[in-house]
C-alpha cells in the first residue's frame, strides 16, 4: 500500500515532456509510480481537472535568519515552493562570531531589506562555525527543504574583521584562510559560494557588501575551491548588475568565465534589462552563449517580470517626500490613518499635490516614481501594463492634473492600492526582454529573493506568475506550461546539483503540487506585521494551489499550512 496516490490528474512531470493523465504515488517519500497506480492508499487526492507538477525549486531566497523562526518559509511556501535555496548575493549569518552578530544583521538589512529588529528579535543564535550553522538549520523545524552557501561578506569579516567589512584588499594570507572556510563549508553540505559586486548592494551604514571590490586573486582563491571538490555554484549579483555601470558587466563575464573554465563549476549571475542600456542584455547572453560552447558553464539568473517597487500607503509614495507630509506630522500615523486624514481634509489634499509639484524633479521621485513610469497594479495585479495604465496615461486620458490623478490612485480602496514602479525589465514598456530572457538556453530562472524587500515589493510569487500569466493569461507569445513548470522545477534543481528532486519520476523526492489550472493566480500585496516583534512586511497570496506535497506530506491543503514539517536541510549535491 502506498502513502499517498494523486489520482487522475494531468501530470506536467518537469522533464518538458508533454502533459498527460496519470495517477502519481508515493512512498516513503519517494515516488514510486507514475501512470495507472491500482490498489489502496493510506491517503487519496482526487486530482480529476487538475495539474499536477513537481514541487517548485526556488534557487534565490534570503531565508538566512527566517528559517531559525519560520517553518512555512512564507510567502515563497504559499507559492508551490518545496525546495529553496539562500545563502545569495554574499549575505549570510555564518561564520559569525558573537560581537559580529549586530553587524551582520545590520549587512542584511542594507542589501536585502529585511527589517533590522526582525532579525535580532527572531534568529536563535546557536553557531559561530558554519557548519555549527548548517547543525543549527537541520534543527529547526521545516515544511520546505532548505539548502544553503557560504557568503562572503560573513568569511570576509570573519578572517578580516574590520579589514574585510571595510571592503580593504585581501593578502595571500586572507584568502588562503577564506578557502579554508569555504571549502569547511562545502564539506558540511554548503551548495556553493555567493558574493556580490554591484554598489546597489549596502549595508544599513552605506558601506558596499564587503567583496564588492575584491580582486582577482580572491576570487579565484575562493572558486577554485569549488573547483578543486567538483561541486558547488559560485553565485553572485555582478557588477553593473542593475544599470549602475554600463560598462561593467562585459568585463565581469570575462573574468567569470576564465573561472568557470578553469574550475568547470557554474557560476550564475544576476540579470536583468536596464534602463540606461535596453539592449545590454542580449550582449551579454552573446557572450554566455560563446563561454557555454567553449566548455565554461555561465547560468544566468533571471526573473519572470519587472523588478519593481510598490508605492502606497503601506510602502511609501512620492508625497512622503514633500515639507507638506513632515509638518503635518503624517509619517508618525498609521497608514490607515494617513488615508482617513487626507480624505477628510480638502486643504491638507490640496497643499499634498503643490508639494509633490514643487519636488518633481528630485532625484528619488525621478529615479523610481515617475508618473510616467508608474502604473495601476490593481487586484488582481497586472504586471505587463500598458502606458495608458501609467499614472499619467490614466491623467492624459481624464485630462487631469497628474499629481492629482496619482493622490487619487493611491487612496483609491482605502488606500490599500498600489502602484507598480519598474526598476528593470520594462524599458521597452512590455516584458517581450523578459520573456526572451527566459526562455533563453543557458538561463534559469530565479531573484525571487524570497524572505527579502519586505518593504518595498514581493516577488516570491514569481512561480505563480510563471504559471498564471505565462502559461495561460497573455494574449500573446506564452510559454507552454511544460516549459514553464520545467523552468522552475527541474532547471532550477540541476544548477544546484539537485537531480534528486524537480521531476515526477519514480525514486525521486515526493514534493508534488495539485493545482486548479484555471484558478491559479494571485492577489495584491498586502502589508502585515507578523514579523518577529510586530515588523512588518509586504506578503502576496495565491489562489488555486489545492495542495502542496513534501517528501509524501501535504504541507499546504488549498494555501493553508497543515502544521506538517517534513523539510530538511539540504547537504550537498546529489545524483538522480
Amino acid at each position: 500500500m502506498h502513502d499517498l496516490v494523486i489520482r487522475g490528474g494531468t501530470v506536467v512531470d518537469g522533464t518538458g515532456a508533454p502533459a498527460r493523465a496519470a495517477d502519481v504515488a508515493v512512498t516513503d517519500g519517494l515516488i514510486r509510480e507514475v501512470g495507472r497506480v491500482d490498489g489502496p492508499a493510506r491517503r487519496e487526492i482526487d486530482a480529476d481537472g487538475a495539474l499536477v507538477t513537481p514541487g517548485f525549486v526556488d534557487v534565490h531566497t534570503h531565508f538566512d535568519g527566517q528559517v531559525t523562526w519560520d517553518p512555512s518559509l512564507s510567502p515563497t511556501g504559499w507559492h508551490g515552493v518545496t525546495t529553496v535555496v539562500m545563502g545569495n548575493c554574499g549575505v549570510g549569518f555564518a561564520p559569525c562570531e558573537p560581537s559580529r552578530r549586530e553587524w551582520l544583521i545590520g549587512l542584511m538589512e542594507g542589501v536585502e531589506d529585511i527589517p533590522g529588529a526582525a532579525l535580532a528579535s527572531g534568529i536563535k543564535w546557536a553557531w559561530e562555525s558554519f557548519p555549527e550553522y548548517l547543525d543549527a538549520v537541520e534543527r529547526a523545524p521545516k515544511a520546505l527543504d532548505v539548502g544553503t552557501q557560504v557568503p562572503h561578506g560573513a568569511i570576509r569579516a570573519f578572517i578580516m574583521g574590520e579589514r574585510g567589512a571595510r571592503n580593504e584588499p585581501a593578502t595571500a594570507q586572507d584568502i588562503e584562510a577564506m578557502a579554508a572556510l569555504v571549502r569547511e563549508g562545502i564539506a558540511a553540505g554548503a551548495l556553493g559560494f555567493s558574493t556580490s559586486r554591484t554598489l546597489a548592494h549596502r549595508a544599513i551604514d552605506g558601506e558596499p557588501v564587503p567583496g564588492t571590490f575584491a580582486a582577482e586573486d580572491e576570487l579565484f582563491g575562493i572558486g577554485r575551491v569549488l573547483g578543486e571538490l567538483g561541486t558547488g555554484v559560485f553565485e553572485l549579483a555582478a557588477a553593473g548588475a542593475l544599470g549602475e555601470d554600463l560598462a561593467a558587466p562585459e568585463k565581469e563575464i570575462a573574468w567569470m568565465r576564465r573561472l568557470a573554465a578553469e574550475s568547470h563549476r557554474p557560476v550564475s549571475f544576476v540579470l536583468n534589462q536596464n534602463n540606461a542600456d535596453p539592449d545590454q542584455w542580449r550582449k551579454l547572453l552573446d557572450l554566455v552563449s560563446e563561454a557555454n560552447a567553449a566548455g565554461a558553464p555561465l547560468r544566468p539568473q533571471v526573473t519572470a517580470r519587472t523588478v519593481s517597487v510598490l508605492l502606497g500607503f503601506q510602502t511609501f509614495h512620492p508625497f512622503s517626500f514633500t515639507p507638506v507630509w513632515t509638518e503635518a506630522m503624517l509619517g508618525l500615523l498609521p497608514w490607515e490613518e494617513q488615508v482617513a486624514r487626507i480624505q477628510a481634509d480638502d486643504d491638507l489634499r490640496r497643499r499634498l499635490i503643490e508639494g509633490a509639484r514643487a519636488v518633481e524633479t528630485d532625484a528619488m521621485i525621478q529615479g523610481f516614481m515617475s508618473p510616467g513610469r508608474t502604473y495601476l497594479l490593481g487586484d488582481p495585479p497586472n504586471y505587463e501594463p500598458a502606458p495608458s495604465d501609467s499614472v499619467a496615461g490614466i491623467a492624459s486620458s481624464r485630462r487631469a492634473d497628474v499629481w492629482t490623478t496619482f493622490l487619487d490612485a493611491l487612496l483609491e480602496d482605502g488606500g490599500r492600492q498600489l502602484l507598480n514602479a519598474p526598476v528593470l525589465n520594462y524599458s521597452s514598456g512590455d516584458l517581450e526582454a523578459t520573456r526572451a530572457m527566459l526562455v533563453h538556453p543557458d538561463t534559469v530562472f530565479g531573484l525571487g529573493d524570497g524572505g527579502a524587500h519586505a518593504g518595498q515589493t514581493c516577488d516570491a510569487s514569481t512561480t505563480t506568475f510563471m504559471l498564471s500569466y505565462w502559461a495561460r493569461d497573455r494574449r500573446s507569445g506564452r510559454i507552454p506550461i511544460e516549459e514553464a513548470v520545467r523552468q522552475i522545477t527541474s532547471v532550477t534543481a540541476d544548477l544546484y546539483g539537485l537531480g534528486d528532486r524537480g521531476r515526477l519520476v519514480p525514486g525521486l523526492t515526493g514534493d508534488i503540487n495539485v493545482i486548479d489550472a484555471e484558478r491559479i493566480g494571485l492577489h495584491r500585496p498586502e502589508l502585515v506585521h507578523d514579523l518577529p516583534g510586530g515588523a512588518r512586511r509586504l506578503i502576496q497570496r495565491a489562489e488555486g494551489y489545492e495542495y502542496t506535497v513534501k517528501s509524501g506530506q501535504v504541507t499546504f491543503d488549498h494555501g493553508e499550512s497543515t502544521g506538517a514539517v517534513p523539510g530538511a536541510l539540504i547537504r550537498g549535491a546529489r545524483a538522480k
